[in-house]
């Protein structure tokens, strides 16, 4: 089938949009839960103290820049419409498929996390397709993204932000900085059926180290924003390793996620404020790396994405 036009969706976790959002987001990522009020204080805190997340804004801005990259390099005069869709929160991604998918012979779904989990991102799948099948437009098809944690692109637009991150340090210490290349905790249960999805974060974390050009001793894959429940998260945090470098004689630390693709709450407060609490109180001065929001480099990544996933069967 020959593409002339394609819509081209976003799709990612959501945020709330102020302070009294917060209840019916919550509630959204528990499935239908209502939070205690113990979590809302929590939240409110955290989001107050970054004044809000900007995760929507920048998955927004991100779909722009995808789409005039899409269109600017069309060789075969096939037009692209992105839009962004939100799982927990407005837009919902059930909201944007009317408009993504209007004059559109295909409907390409992109999960924003590079690795790819079946268990995982089934939430993202069933969504849309089921979006898909209310809306009953003729001669559409519909793609979902899967594994891209390998995309050249992205893989060399983290490495640059290491890179660039790593000049950001003394001359003196600079080539000895060590640097903690992370992912977010899951509880051990959740993967336990799944290790390909872990191995695919470790993968992703070795091939961008070796593209940023650090020595096996200089760097390491742990865990973040891990939740705060009784059972096993899985290890290690980078909590843990703060006093490991410590009592190695590190006096600096760069922390680089390797899955997340926008600042969120994530980012601006698991790492912006508590690893560097972690950090500090262990004497160790800490940098984070510029988060990928609409580099270039990545904004081509995305789109190399969407043409592997309409190549599709």
């Amino acid at each position: 089938m020959t593409n002339k036009h394609v819509g081209v969706m976003l799709m990612t976790y959501g945020s709330p949009a102020t302070l009294d959002d917060i209840p019916a987001y919550i509630t959204n990522v528990y499935g239908g839960r209502p939070p205690t009020e113990e979590v809302l204080t929590e939240f409110r805190r955290r989001y107050s103290l970054i004044g809000g997340s900007p995760l929507i804004r920048i998955t927004r801005e991100q779909a722009q820049a995808l789409e005039e990259e899409l269109n600017s390099s069309s060789a075969d005069g096939t037009t692209y419409h992105v839009t962004a869709g939100m799982r927990f929160s407005p837009p919902f991604i059930p909201d944007m498929v009317a408009e993504t998918a209007t004059g559109a012979q295909t409907l390409v779904g992109i999960i924003m996390s590079p690795q790819y989990s079946p268990i995982i991102m089934s939430g993202y799948i069933k969504t849309l397709q089921k979006a898909y099948s209310n809306l009953q437009q003729d001669g559409l098809a519909l793609k979902i993204s899967t594994d891209w944690h390998l995309q050249p692109f992205f893989l060399q637009a983290v490495a640059e932000r290491v890179l660039e991150a790593l000049e950001r340090f003394p001359a003196d210490v600079r080539a000895n900085v060590p640097v903690l290349l992370t992912a977010h905790s899951m509880p051990k249960r959740v993967i336990e059926n799944e290790p390909d999805y872990i191995n695919h974060l470790k993968e992703t974390a070795a091939e961008i180290a070796r593209r940023a050009g650090l020595s096996d001793e200089r760097w390491m894959f742990c865990y973040q924003s891990a939740g705060h429940t009784p059972e096993e998260w899985l290890k290690p945090d980078f909590a843990d390793v703060m006093p490991e470098l410590q009592a190695a004689g590190k006096g600096h630390v760069l922390i680089a996620p390797v899955q997340f693709l926008a600042d969120h709450l994530e980012i601006l407060y698991d790492i912006e404020v508590g690893a560097r609490e972690q950090a500090e109180e262990h004497g160790i001065q800490f940098a984070r790396i510029e988060s990928l929001n609409t580099s270039p480099l990545f904004i081509k990544a995305l789109a190399a994405v969407v043409h592997d996933t309409l190549a599709q069967n």
